[in-house]
């Protein structure tokens, strides 16, 4: 799914979408980036209301990495509230370019 093409559902992420936003992260087992990711987005979710946090282990959900064309980790996703992809990126996030990402999605 590339951005704006699709919207995301409960079915795919395996939990509810945001009231706002969702970030999708894309994380592996023995990825380091993978756990400070999770830290910055857990931290950003807590801070702005109405947005969600998903961690998706992209060991076991092969079939959600090559929809999305995933192709490292971490890679997250932006959504807005229906769902839709409104920004990508691979690596690790700073904070500050998270909560940047997320007034395109809000």
């Amino acid at each position: 799914m590339a951005v704006g093409e699709q919207a995301w559902d409960v079915a795919q992420l395996g939990e509810e979408l945001g009231e706002r936003a969702t970030l999708v992260q894309f994380s592996s087992a023995f990825c380091a980036p993978c756990r400070a990711t999770r830290r910055v987005l857990d931290e950003v979710a807590s801070m702005v209301p109405g947005v969600s946090h998903v961690e998706i282990d992209a060991e076991a959900r092969l079939d959600l990495v090559r929809d999305a064309g995933v192709l490292k980790t971490p890679t997250v996703l932006v959504l807005d509230a229906r769902g839709r992809e409104v920004r990508r990126a691979a690596g690790q996030p700073r904070k500050a370019d998270v909560i940047a990402a997320l007034g395109e999605a809000v």
